[in-house]
């Protein structure tokens, strides 16, 4: 009986090490396939000239020595312990902006992560929005948001200006937009290759595309610069880095505003380059959320303490904290943001009021 028990046990064990193997050869194979296909099938977003940060097919910052590659990305993913983030909760109001903002008043709605409306100089300008339920290329999966928009669609007032400053999900949300041009009909600006995406979705939304450091007027007392982030691009797993990614500056009479959809840190140049160009802002907008684990995502999120240190590196008069709060994209806990911003704050020793922390549906008269 044990002979027979034992040859079973055997036997199984024998069966189970052949299907594990057969399991990482298709692995291995679906991994293979998957470069290959990354190759063979990666969309053509952008067919310009070759320059510091664009190599004939992806754009890269010629300052920031990426390191993270798909096997870090599966690394996190098997390894990640999500932190519980609450279920979706109403706001307890939400912001109703005024139609129009004249002269030096500058006017901030929260509408959550990125999304904020600016009101100043008699223009509306929508910073990263995103109205869509999930920052997902499905409907039905994906990072779910946490509480609404925090200014109902129908309570926008007509947007001249949407600012787009990269393609990934949580920014760039084609739904919104389409719905969006079909009543106002705004000036889309965004990074190089961007325009492909959009109109390959709704052909007759008009966008415009720039390069860093390129500049265009929004009216004649407002011009719009990009200007370098450390972050990159990807809709899907074939089209990483093939269009660009940017921040914005706001070059206004009253104060320049630092407008930052998503960027790392690396040693702060990104920042001193700015302060020098431009001399120094009225607002900054800092993304402060998505940087844990630390060792994966540095290169591409900045963490609080570092939010403060690109706020001083700019001589900022204020800062309002983003990218935080509405859908859970990397492993920092709800609260965990706001938190660590404090201490790094304390830390610091900046005078109170520097950091206006605003919730979704808030909004606030700059001085």
């Amino acid at each position: 009986m044990g002979d027979k028990i034992h040859a079973l046990l055997c036997g199984a064990g024998h069966n189970i090490r052949l299907i594990l193997g057969k399991l990482r050869e298709l692995l291995l194979f679906l991994c293979a396939s998957m470069l290959v296909l990354q190759v063979s099938c990666a969309p053509v977003y952008y067919d310009g000239p070759v320059s510091d940060h664009f190599d004939g097919q992806r754009f890269y910052n010629p300052t920031q020595q990426s390191s993270k590659g798909f096997g870090d990305a599966l690394r996190w993913m098997l390894q990640r312990k999500r932190p519980a983030w609450p279920q979706f909760q109403e706001l307890a109001s939400t912001d109703q902006p005024p139609q129009r903002v004249e002269g030096r008043e500058l006017r901030l709605s929260y509408v959550g992560h990125v999304s904020v409306l600016l009101q100043t100089r008699g223009l509306n300008i929508l910073l990263d929005p995103v109205w869509s339920d999930r920052a997902s290329p499905v409907s039905w999966a994906g990072p779910k948001r946490v509480h609404p928009p925090g200014i109902r669609f129908k309570d926008l007032p007509p947007i001249d200006v949407v600012l787009i400053s990269h393609n990934h999900y949580d920014h760039m949300d084609l739904a919104f937009l389409q719905k969006l041009w079909q009543r106002d009909k705004p000036r889309i600006i965004a990074p190089l290759g961007n325009d492909a995406i959009i109109r390959k979705k709704w052909p007759q939304v008009q966008v415009e595309v720039y390069d860093w450091w390129a500049q265009t007027q929004l009216n004649a007392a407002v011009t719009v610069h990009l200007v370098p982030a450390l972050h990159w691009s990807a809709r899907t797993l074939w089209d990483r880095k093939r269009a660009l990614w940017a921040s914005f500056v706001l070059e206004i009479p009253d104060g320049n505003l630092y407008l930052v959809g998503d960027t790392g840190y690396g040693d702060g140049d990104i920042f001193r380059q700015a302060a020098v160009k431009f001399d120094s802002f009225r607002l900054a907008l800092l993304p402060i959320g998505a940087y844990e684990p630390r060792w994966f995502m540095r290169e591409y999120h900045m963490n609080p303490q570092e939010a403060v240190q690109a706020h001083q590196l700019l001589k900022a008069v204020h800062s309002v904290p983003v990218h935080y709060g509405t859908f859970q994209l990397a492993d920092d806990t709800y609260d965990g943001p706001l938190q660590d911003l404090r201490a790094a704050l304390a830390e610091a020793q900046l005078p109170p009021g520097q950091f206006r922390i605003l919730q979704p549906g808030g909004y606030w008269w700059v001085p």
